[in-house]
This record gives C-alpha cells, sequence and structure tokens, in this order.
C-alpha cells in the first residue's frame, strides 16, 4: 500500500496542525532517530497513555516517515476521524478472521512498498503499576517473521506527565518533556528457520519486549521489574476498564482494536497473543494481524488505548 498524493496531502494538513500543538504542550528530544531504516519497518514502542501514538506519530513524521497505525475498526465509520483515518492510510483492525486476515495482508503491502507500520506489542495500555511495558502480544513478531520486516524497538517516557493514563485533563505546567529512545533492530534470526507455532511467536514476542523494556529502563534510569507484569495473573482483563491508580491515574475505558482470540484459525497463535490449540500459522497471513491493541478511540494510532 504505497502513499498517495492524496495521503501524503492529508499527512501535510494534519501535521501542520498536531506539530505546533505537540510542541506547544511539551519539549521534545529523540534519541537513536539514525538507526530508523532505509526501508519498510514495524516500530513496537511501550504504551502508557492516549497520547503516545501522536507523540510517536510525531517523531516518525518529522523523520519522513509518515507512519501507519492499526485502528479500531469501528473508528473508520466516524464522520470526521474515520475519513482521517482513510485518508491517511491506516489499516481497520476488525474482530474476525477474514478481518484480520486482512489487516494483515495490507500492514504486510505497507511494509513491502517501504512503509512504517506501528505495532504496540502491549495491546493496550500497560497495566503495570509503575508503567512497565508488560506482556507483549504476538503480532509484531509475526508480521516480522512472515514479513522479514525489521522490528524497530523504542521506548519513550514523559508523556504521560501531560496526559497520565486515563486523565480527564492536559497537565501542562510545569512543562514536561518527553523523550523517545530508539533502539538497533531486534535481532529475531534465531528464529527465521522455525514454524510460526505457539512457541515460536511468543519466544520472539518476549525478545522484542525485552528491548524495548530496556530502552525505557535507559530513559528512566531505573531497574524494570525481574518478571513482566502478566494482567491474567492479576484477573485483569485484556480489553475494557482497569482500575489502578498509582503513576497511571484515574482509570477510565481504555477501549481496543485488538481482534478477538476467535479471529485466528484454530492451531494458530491468536491476536492476542494467546495461542489456540498448538499448530502452526502459515505464510498465508492465517491469524492475528498484530497481536496488539489499535489506537485509543480518542486519537490516530494503534495500539493506542
Amino acid at each position: 500500500m504505497k502513499e498517495t498524493a492524496k495521503s501524503r496531502a492529508t499527512f501535510v494538513i494534519l501535521a501542520g496542525i498536531a506539530r505546533p500543538l505537540l510542541n506547544l504542550l511539551m519539549d521534545k528530544k529523540w534519541e537513536g532517530t539514525g538507526k530508523l531504516p532505509a526501508g519498510g519497518f514495524i516500530a513496537a514502542p511501550n504504551h502508557c497513555t492516549e497520547i503516545d501514538p501522536l507523540v510517536v506519530g510525531h517523531m516518525l513524521y518529522n523523520q519522513k516517515r509518515p507512519p501507519h497505525f492499526l485502528a479500531k475498526a469501528g473508528l473508520f465509520k466516524a464522520p470526521v476521524l474515520g475519513s482521517l483515518l482513510h485518508a491517511t492510510r491506516q489499516i481497520p483492525v476488525e474482530r474476525s478472521t477474514a478481518g484480520a486476515n486482512r489487516s494483515l495482508q495490507v500492514a504486510q503491502e505497507v511494509v513491502d512498498a517501504g512503509g512504517a507500520i506501528i505495532i504496540y506489542p502491549e495491546g493496550t495500555l500497560t497495566r503495570d503499576p509503575d508503567l512497565w511495558p508488560m506482556k507483549g502480544h504476538t503480532g509484531a513478531a509475526r508480521l516480522a517473521l512472515l514479513t522479514g520486516a525489521p522490528v524497530v524497538p523504542m521506548a519513550h517516557w514523559g508523556s504521560h506527565e501531560v496526559f497520565p493514563r486515563y486523565a480527564k485533563r492536559l497537565h501542562i505546567f510545569p512543562r514536561k518533556t518527553s523523550r523517545i529512545l530508539i533502539g538497533d533492530p531486534v535481532d529475531l534470526s534465531e528464529f527465521a528457520d522455525r514454524p510460526l507455532d505457539r512457541a515460536t511467536l511468543l519466544a520472539a514476542t518476549d525478545v522484542i519486549m525485552d528491548s524495548i523494556t530496556a530502552l525505557l529502563a535507559t530513559l528512566r534510569g531505573e531497574e524494570p521489574p525481574a518478571e513482566r507484569w502478566d494482567p491474567s495473573a492479576h484477573n485483569q482483563a485484556k480489553h475494557g476498564r482497569f482500575h489502578h491508580r498509582g503513576h497511571g491515574g484515574a482509570p477510565a475505558p481504555s477501549g481496543s482494536a485488538e481482534p478477538s482470540d476467535s479471529a485466528a484459525p484454530s492451531g494458530q497463535a491468536g491476536p492476542s497473543g494467546q495461542a489456540e490449540p498448538s499448530g502452526q500459522a502459515g505464510p498465508s497471513g492465517q491469524a492475528e494481524p498484530s497481536g496488539e491493541a489499535a489506537p485509543s478511540d480518542s486519537v490516530i494510532g494503534d495500539g493506542s488505548k
């Protein structure tokens, strides 16, 4: 899926509106932008606030890499937002096998055309009380192993102070700084000749999450938890409201564009990264397109919740 004159023009207009606002809201510091591949790639950031897609999208657009997010299919039906999503060539994600497969195919087309796909491996805002990356979903790993596209890990920190997780208003004073640290592409070569079964996808996802967590630890100057937060181990739903107060602010709906587990044919890992009965997913594109959630209901971007 190549950029069109219409999509480029729409990006220019939106950037002309969004960039001044983001620059007004916070300072920015981006490190490692030279590590972005010249060709197509999968960006895999951490996810701690609803404005993450704007922050990451801002950085990528400034590097002349228009961002493509996997977005909740329902958003494309909204009167104004839907038109913008279509015009900027974002990718709808539906909770069905056919819809999930189509999303994966379109994402592959974007990567093959040299574009940047943004997938939040956590699938939604982190449930970790201290905003460390939680257990990841398998979509980024699946797309990377199917296409050979590099996965570029990213960590950002600071935007959560401007708009805390599940907050209802911005906190712009005192002025904050949003920092993004980009790492080297994740080495997934050990998985290249393995079948795309549950074990392979989960192991590759852990490698991706380790890279993201290490970058965030560098930004924060702190040691991450010894064990990654697993929502299921804490009786937390993958979707909907998350009740916790702390770094993240007040609870509120999070929303999700992640295809349901039923979107993956049996014998393959489902979109959530929780596999159905063991088996293999072939390069036919069977199974989830991202294993991640798409953008929050309020902002353009995948994964954002």
